[in-house]
């Protein structure tokens, strides 16, 4: 039996039909509940025709190799096409706009529309004008909502819920959508959220995001009883000026380390959006344990990006 997320009050209501996915945040309970449960039914059987004769424009104006892969693989099991357009083979060097290089696109019989921007919000400009469902996959540092939406289908299936858990997140919180996206869907599902960085990487207001999130500065305090610790990226290509005064400071106050993670609980599991920086946010030693489960994290990406293409371009088949 696949784990199931807390039903909060609203969360029997039935979802509405998506016509995009920009982010967590405009999410209902029972839509976020849709998804993980498309999620689970694919885990155990996926209809590998479910998207046959759909073509699904993979945009990235980032680098992407998870991502962009996992969006890819998750189309092609449901017998999508797919069009992988980057910034650097493309008219967008040349200096196309954006809305014009999408017009451009969807002149060609496009389906639906991964995008990853630079840019907080640009998903959300496509998807204004367009006439085919857009999913997010990561603006600026606003969201990434599968990424999220991955991440508590991974903690469900570890902990069966998610409502009473602890949960560390560690790291560049300023500059990270994973955090922005994981903690409207966290604290929504009842989750204990503890923020944990260097004070310039974690402004006090976070505190105020969202309920049943808070902040602190020590590492050890974060970890203490975790259930669950998620450490982030530290994305030094979106700092235009020093956040810490070295990384080997950094090291020494955040890094999650095995001596360190025997603060969480036994039975804590460790978790990574990648790409990994092996020594300085996480040791070796943690990010290839038993209670890592890193690597199921991408294999459960491929399940939920699935179930984003299955619902907003296949939406109007019968769900589980």
């Amino acid at each position: 039996m696949e784990a199931q997320a807390a039903s909060p009050s609203e969360g029997g209501a039935s979802p509405r039909a998506l016509p995009h996915l920009l982010g967590i945040e405009p999410l209902g309970i029972a839509e976020i509940q849709a998804l993980l449960d498309t999620a689970a039914a694919f885990h155990r059987h996926a209809p590998e025709k479910l998207l046959a004769g759909c073509r699904i424009l993979l945009l990235f104006y980032e680098a992407s190799t998870r991502t962009r892969t996992s969006f890819e693989v998750a189309a092609r099991r449901l017998g999508a096409e797919t069009v992988s357009i980057t910034a650097a083979s493309s008219s967008i060097e040349k200096g196309e706009s954006l809305l014009d290089t999408v017009y451009t696109l969807r002149a060609m019989a496009i389906d639906g529309i991964v995008m990853r921007h630079a840019d907080s919000g640009a998903p959300a400009l496509v998807a204004r004008h367009v006439d085919v469902p857009v999913v997010n996959a990561g603006d600026g540092m606003h969201e990434h909502p599968t990424q999220a939406l991955l991440d508590a289908f991974t903690i469900l299936r570890h902990k069966g819920r998610i409502a009473g858990l602890k949960v560390a997140i560690i790291g560049d919180i300023l500059h990270s959508r994973v955090a922005r996206s994981n903690l409207w869907l966290l604290s929504r599902f009842g989750a204990d959220v503890r923020l944990c960085g260097p004070p310039s990487l974690l402004p006090r207001a976070f505190a105020s995001f969202a309920p049943g999130v808070s902040v602190t500065y020590r590492l050890e305090e974060a970890l203490e009883g975790a259930d669950v610790v998620m450490v982030l990226r530290i994305q030094m290509e979106r700092m235009r000026e020093a956040f810490f005064p070295s990384e080997a400071e950094y090291v020494q106050l955040y890094s999650v380390t095995a001596d360190r993670l025997r603060q969480a609980r036994p039975d804590a599991i460790v978790m990574h959006p990648g790409p990994m920086i092996r020594g300085v946010e996480i040791g070796a030693e943690v990010a290839d344990s038993p209670q890592s489960v890193i690597r199921e994290q991408v294999e459960n990406g491929v399940l939920i990006r699935m179930a984003v293409l299955a619902r907003l371009v296949g939406g109007r088949i019968a769900w589980p």
